[in-house]
């Protein structure tokens, strides 16, 4: 498998002990927690984001997520600022992977949501940012990398079947639109057939 670059592309692994993804680069965000006790992890939500709203780069998501976006330099800023908020993962438009919480533990990335009947997605999820919106079409790099994740998320919980990733709009309907209309969802899935067809 080659990457955007065309070099081998390294698949993504997870250390079941400490729940950190080899190849990530770790941001640790303290908006995080304990899931509820014996919680098994058996669902992946992905989330489409961009700060500014539109605009790509920077260090903005990364400050969201660790509290230090300063609410004075965007006027989208000031309305976002104070929120305690956090994914497990963000895969960047250049394909780097950065984690913020172990997936062990509990991001704050779905808020009031629920899943076939199931509520508060959060506790036994695992949420995955693309820098993107919902109406620009993601990066091929991104897909790749996303489908690595997830390839290496299903092994370490075997609950994450295909038809349990899901988007942030399929948990939270009317009140989150992520990650959108832009998102290919059948190349996703056609990515990670081919992954399981590859093997390890």
């Amino acid at each position: 498998m080659r990457d955007h670059t065309g070099a081998a592309a390294a698949r993504l692994s997870i250390d079941p002990a400490t729940g950190r993804v080899a190849g990530a680069r770790q941001c640790p965000s303290p908006n995080c927690d304990e899931r509820p006790p014996g919680m098994p992890v058996d669902l992946v939500v992905v989330h489409g984001i961009s700060l500014p709203p539109g605009e790509f780069g920077g260090p903005w998501i990364e400050a969201l997520f660790t509290n230090s976006l300063p609410a004075d330099n965007h006027p989208y800023f000031a309305e976002v600022a104070g929120l305690r908020v956090s994914a497990h993962l963000l895969v960047r438009r250049d394909g780097e992977v950065v984690q913020f919480v172990p997936l062990g533990r509990r991001a704050w990335h779905a808020g009031a949501s629920q899943w076939q009947g199931r509520p508060a997605c959060n506790d036994y999820s695992i949420g995955i940012e693309l820098e993107g919106t919902d109406t620009l079409p993601y990066e091929p790099i991104q897909y790749l990398r996303l489908a690595e994740l997830l390839a290496a998320i299903s092994v370490a919980y075997p609950g994450v079947s295909q038809q349990r990733i899901v988007g942030h709009s399929d948990v939270a309907p009317g009140r989150k639109t992520d990650p959108g209309l832009a998102f290919d969802w059948p190349g996703l899935r056609a990515r990670l057939t081919l992954l399981r067809e590859l093997g390890p």
